[in-house]
């Protein structure tokens, strides 16, 4: 695969609100690399789904919508929203749409645009499926309190009402959901670095 070799690749996996994006933002300025937040690819799809008529997933539409994809797209705030996250964790389950979008993860991972150095992807399986020969791979993660006062925070500043124990539940219940599923299912990859950032800034 075209330029495989020379290109660093870096995968950091982890729960939700672990740190997981602010670390890949901060080693992709560092270092140059193009960085995706995987997750946000998940969202991508169910805001289309969200906006939809019927809010059916349609996978001749989805496909249609992956072809209008660009980086910019994925930083749309409505891909924040919580009924679009709640979308996101429902069809992330489903094996067309891993399929679908384990393409373009691929693709970004090694053949970033010519201006970066290499990538760094975010997400649950990208050590373990989709990079699985990444130069580095980091497992974050943090206690379900600290993670919970995290999103809780961000939600706050978003403008999204809602209250610490639901997040906290809502958490949790995402924790098992993704640790649980048949497809790409979130644990570390065998060699990667584990890390705990429940002592990090919240």
């Amino acid at each position: 695969m075209k330029n495989k070799v020379n290109r660093l690749r870096v995968a950091i996996d982890g729960p939700a609100a672990s740190g997981k994006n602010t670390l890949a933002k901060q080693i992709a300025k560092k270092y140059k690399l193009l960085h995706l937040d995987s997750g946000k690819l998940y969202r991508y799809f169910a805001l289309q789904v969200y906006q939809s008529k019927d809010q059916k997933v349609n996978y001749s539409k989805l496909k249609q919508a992956l072809k209008k994809l660009t980086l910019k797209k994925l930083k749309d705030k409505k891909l924040t929203t919580e009924p679009v996250t709640k979308i996101a964790s429902i069809i992330s389950k489903k094996k067309r749409i891993r399929q679908l979008l384990k393409k373009v993860q691929h693709n970004l991972a090694y053949n970033p645009p010519k201006k970066f150095k290499g990538s760094v992807l975010d997400g649950r399986d990208i050590g373990t499926v989709i990079m699985p020969d990444a130069h580095v791979k980091v497992y974050l993660t943090a206690s379900l309190n600290v993670r919970a006062i995290r999103r809780y925070k961000e939600y706050k500043k978003m403008g999204i009402n809602t209250t610490l124990a639901k997040v906290k539940s809502d958490i949790k219940k995402r924790d098992y959901e993704d640790t649980h599923r048949k497809i790409s299912s979130l644990k570390p990859a065998k060699d990667a670095v584990l890390l705990d950032s429940s002592f990090y800034n919240t």
